[in-house]
C-alpha cells in the first residue's frame, strides 16, 4: 500500500436493503424499530426507516480496508447529520465513500472522506488515519 498526499481515492459503492439492516441488528443486537419499522420511524419524525448509524460507519472502514489492503485504523470519526434512509423494497438504496489523503507523516496517513447517500451527505468532517 503506497498513500501520497493529494491522492484521490476511488469511490467505493455499497448497497443497504432492509435485509442489510434487519442483519446488521442480529450482529449488533440494536433492535429499535427506527430500524425496521416505518410507522414507528416516521412517528418519531424521521422521513422513513434509517440505517444504523455504526452501520453506516462499517461501510466507511470496509472502504478504507480496502483503500490500504487492511491498513491499521489509528482513529476514525465523523459526525452523523443525516440520515441514510432505506427503502422497502428490492433495491434499497446505496451509500458511496470517497476519500483524499491530505498528509502522510510520522508513519500515519489522514484520509479526507466524503460519504454520500443518493445526493446527500450523511456524515459531517469524516477522517481516519491509518499506520502505513
Amino acid at each position: 500500500m503506497t498513500l501520497e498526499a493529494g491522492a484521490e481515492l476511488a469511490p467505493k459503492t455499497y448497497p443497504v436493503t432492509r435485509a442489510s439492516l434487519v442483519r446488521y441488528a442480529g450482529a449488533s443486537g440494536d433492535f429499535n424499530p427506527i430500524h425496521w419499522s416505518d410507522r414507528v420511524a416516521t412517528a418519531v419524525g424521521l422521513p422513513g426507516v434509517i440505517a444504523h448509524g455504526m452501520f453506516t460507519m462499517a461501510l466507511v472502514a470496509r472502504a478504507v480496508s480496502e483503500w490500504t489492503d487492511g491498513a491499521e485504523v489509528v482513529d476514525l470519526g465523523a459526525k452523523f447529520t443525516n440520515p441514510v434512509v432505506v427503502p422497502d423494497d428490492d433495491e434499497g438504496t446505496t451509500v458511496t465513500v470517497s476519500g483524499t489523503v491530505k498528509s502522510v507523516e510520522g508513519g500515519l496517513a489522514t484520509i479526507a472522506l466524503t460519504v454520500v447517500s443518493g445526493d446527500q451527505k450523511v456524515l459531517g468532517m469524516p477522517k481516519v488515519s491509518v499506520r502505513v
